[in-house]
């Protein structure tokens, strides 16, 4: 509705916006249909000043590199040794055949992409595949958890030269990005040499789907890009749609159907016996700023159970031994599992900063706190404990993962707390009540197989974009 009085440039401003609403409305028409506008031509969005700018800076900002990635090594977030990959050189030789090229930027991707890549292994051999991470951490996880033959390397720094350097190598037959990794110098350079680029298990807070929307310029070319994103949820398809992409479609969340990492490892003997006699709860995939919260909450818990140990996993295990520095400062007795080392009988906090290991201490801790969540990190994923029998509990920022906390919230199969003092009141209730216990962990594993199905869905439609089921060669 336009006032009687409006003027010109007051009805102008309302006209776009009805025509800016009607073809976000045909977006999502689209996207829910799962097909594509056939008045949408991708090579006509041409990229804004902003696009421009970013790579103008991002070559500008080659002779940083070198300082960047020293400075990154020191800090344990490189490793030394594969630093080249970072520039876009390889330390492996591209195999023959169809090459298949997943990217998962850290933990949480990698193992929502792991499943799939796993199925492509066992049920297609004759596809080549290459998992590329972004952390140190998860280029250890898929050291550890990807099947034989699949090949491991760095992302290049999203650099026009890194980029163009790393598709010439590999050249990829197909690119699949995981959940959130919109880099633009590797999308569109991807999308450049007529490669199918895909997204699944796609994801995008509201805040970011705002940040995109007032930047058409720089969103648009991006997502209209990508030839298919497969997102968690309708909602966030349509928000793929209105961004651009020609074909969002809603499959479901991969992590509900990933399997929990490995509990059965190394050392899992000698734990239970170190555990036996003491009550063990968890703090897992913690931030900077919770672990104070954590062990707050750990001072109120002994008071009701002196035999308490509190287990700590780091999200970064290289913030282990500060941790336990400043726990030490103030009269607790810590043990570090980085230095090999069991919790003895009068040891207050164990601080678990190792890699792979968090299925064993879900596993063991009848009582979970999941991270990230009581600062403004978004939470981590709440399926990895459920499925190995932790009863949940998160802080209030659960925003990554939206649906699951949703579903188990409703369900009873979780609890939310705030701060040190509900963190603390809500263990004390699941450890002291083996019956409530129990209910909760019920009721979150039956709510996490309801949402299940999204792996066969991703498989079906990346299908369409794999050779037929006979060996292909790769036309160099």
């Amino acid at each position: 509705m336009v006032p009687p009085a409006a003027n010109a440039e007051a009805i102008e401003k309302e006209r776009i916006a009805v025509e800016t609403s009607l073809a976000d409305a045909i977006q999502r028409a689209y996207a829910l249909a799962g097909a594509r506008d056939p008045l949408t031509t991708h090579d006509t969005v041409k990229p804004g000043l902003l696009l421009k700018a970013y790579r103008a800076l991002t070559s500008l900002a080659v002779p940083f590199t070198p300082l960047i990635l020293a400075w990154r090594t020191r800090r344990g977030k490189e490793e030394r040794g594969r630093r080249p990959e970072r520039y876009g050189l390889a330390s492996v030789p591209r195999p023959p055949g169809f090459l298949a090229w997943f990217h998962a930027a850290s933990v949480g991707e990698t193992n929502a992409a792991l499943p799939v890549i796993e199925t492509i292994a066992a049920d297609r051999p004759e596809i080549r595949l290459l998992l590329t991470t972004a952390t140190v951490t998860s280029a250890r996880l898929a050291r550890t958890r990807l099947p034989r033959g699949v090949l491991h390397q760095y992302v290049p720094l999203d650099n026009l030269v890194f980029v163009q350097r790393f598709l010439r190598h590999w050249r990829p037959d197909l690119a699949v990005l995981v959940e959130a990794e919109i880099w633009p110098n590797l999308v569109l350079e991807t999308k450049a040499l007529g490669i199918p680029l895909l997204l699944i298990n796609g994801r995008m807070s509201v805040s970011t789907f705002k940040r995109w929307r007032r930047r058409p310029g720089l969103s648009r070319p991006l997502f209209s890009a990508f030839d298919l994103v497969l997102a968690q949820n309708g909602r966030l398809a349509e928000r793929f749609a209105q961004l651009g992409v020609a074909k969002a479609l809603d499959v479901g969340n991969l992590k509900a159907d990933a399997p929990p990492p490995p509990a059965d490892l190394p050392g899992r003997r000698k734990l239970d016996t170190a555990f036996a006699g003491r009550t063990v709860w968890l703090a897992a995939s913690t931030h900077q700023g919770e672990d104070e919260i954590v062990t707050a909450a750990h001072h109120r818990i002994r008071t009701a159970h002196p035999n308490l140990l509190t287990v700590i996993v780091p999200r970064h295990p290289e913030r282990g031994p500060l941790i336990a520095e400043q726990l030490r400062a103030i009269g607790l007795k810590v043990v570090l599992r980085s230095e090999g080392r069991m919790p003895e009988p009068e040891t207050d906090i164990y601080v678990a900063d190792t890699i792979g290991e968090l299925g064993l201490f879900y596993a063991l801790a009848p009582v979970a706190f999941v991270g990230g969540s009581l600062v403004d990190r978004g939470g981590q994923n709440p399926v990895e404990p459920v499925k190995l029998g932790a009863a949940v509990l998160t802080g209030p920022n659960w925003q990554n993962f939206r649906d699951s906390y949703g579903e188990l919230l409703r369900a009873g199969g979780c609890k939310q707390v705030r701060d040190a003092a509900s963190l603390a009141e809500a263990a004390l209730d699941l450890l002291g009540d083996g019956n409530a216990r129990r209910t909760m962990t019920e009721r979150a594993v039956r709510t996490i197989a309801a949402m299940s199905g999204a792996l066969p869905r991703t498989l079906a439609e990346l299908e369409n974009f794999l050779p037929p089921k006979t060996t292909l060669k790769h036309a160099s």
